[in-house]
């Protein structure tokens, strides 16, 4: 296949790939996870890993393909969708980059991680500029299988280590939508205050534990009024895009709270505009995660 100019490419989930292709302009291609574009490189919500301005490297050798990468930086991760031996012997003389599964809580990584696939046998596109640290930003953690009510959980362990801000032990965090418990175990396990708000009940290990309380009832009843101060306001709610956003503006214009992540969850097709919503609050994030299924994550953090 002749290629035109790429000029970015995105990597997607595997189950979420077509609201990442509705949202991008020039597609050349799409090779299983991998979408390469003829635009400029966009921030884009459903990319795990965007690909910034990659280079095509011709190559004569599976060592000259190594040199050539090391050539441009130490770290790469390697993404396979064909001549998938040739790849990886290539990606066998690059430095060794660690997989393991990461302990929270942890620290960023510190050093930036190329990305490479091999579009035809002698030709490697690789990017040196990539948005995630991570390979292929598949951000794993070592599971705790004893102690959380399900595996929701990943999902506040990715955010927190994204945003590279914790609760500090004491501070005061509602859950919203919290059953079975999965976040209010983190938050809880952190040494925050936790009131978890759902019509369904906690798991009884989760209710029972130290600085946890339960209380049993429908999240947008809570208003900013009935508390002086709350340091985070979680969400795992499932509700409509819409109704999310309507709770928490309510929030943002009390000055009650200042640190956000919710789970943006959706019904059939992603409504982008409602999506899009959530980045009209200055300094909010919207992102898909690699523990997300089908939703994004809404993130506004208090930089102080």
């Amino acid at each position: 296949m002749v290629y035109k100019l790429i000029r970015s490419a995105y990597l997607g989930s595997k189950d979420y790939m077509t609201p990442l292709e509705n949202e991008l302009d020039g597609i050349i291609a799409i090779h299983d996870q991998l979408v390469l574009s003829s635009s400029v490189p966009v921030k884009s919500l459903w990319s795990l890993n965007t690909w910034h301005n990659p280079k095509i490297l011709t190559i004569d050798s599976i060592n000259d393909g190594a040199k050539k990468l090391k050539n441009i930086q130490r770290n790469w991760c390697l993404y396979s969708y064909q001549f998938h031996r040739r790849a990886k012997l290539i990606q066998e003389k690059l430095p060794y980059v660690s997989a393991k599964p990461l302990s929270f809580p942890c620290n960023l990584p510190t050093s930036p991680m190329g990305s490479w696939t091999l579009l035809s046998e002698n030709q490697i596109l690789a990017s040196s500029n990539c948005s995630s640290l991570f390979k292929n930003g598949e951000i794993i953690f070592e599971e705790n299988k004893e102690g959380p009510p399900s595996r929701a959980y990943l999902k506040l362990y990715e955010t927190l280590t994204k945003i590279e801000k914790l609760p500090k032990p004491g501070d005061f965090c509602i859950d919203a939508g919290g059953s079975p418990g999965g976040w209010t175990w983190v938050l809880q396990k952190l040494g925050a205050q936790v009131i978890s708000i759902d019509r369904a009940l906690l798991d009884p290990r989760i209710a029972s534990l130290p600085n946890v309380k339960y209380y049993k009832g429908d999240v947008f009843s809570i208003k900013p009024s009935d508390y002086d101060k709350v340091d985070w306001l979680f969400s795992d709610v499932i509700c409509f895009p819409e109704k999310l956003f309507d709770w928490i503006s309510l929030w943002f214009e009390s000055g009650k709270c200042n640190n956000f992540i919710c789970t943006i969850k959706f019904q059939g097709s992603p409504d982008y505009n409602s999506a899009k919503k959530f980045l009209e609050i200055n300094g909010s994030q919207v992102m898909h995660l690699y523990n997300n299924k089908h939703e994004l994550t809404f993130i506004h953090i208090d930089k102080k």
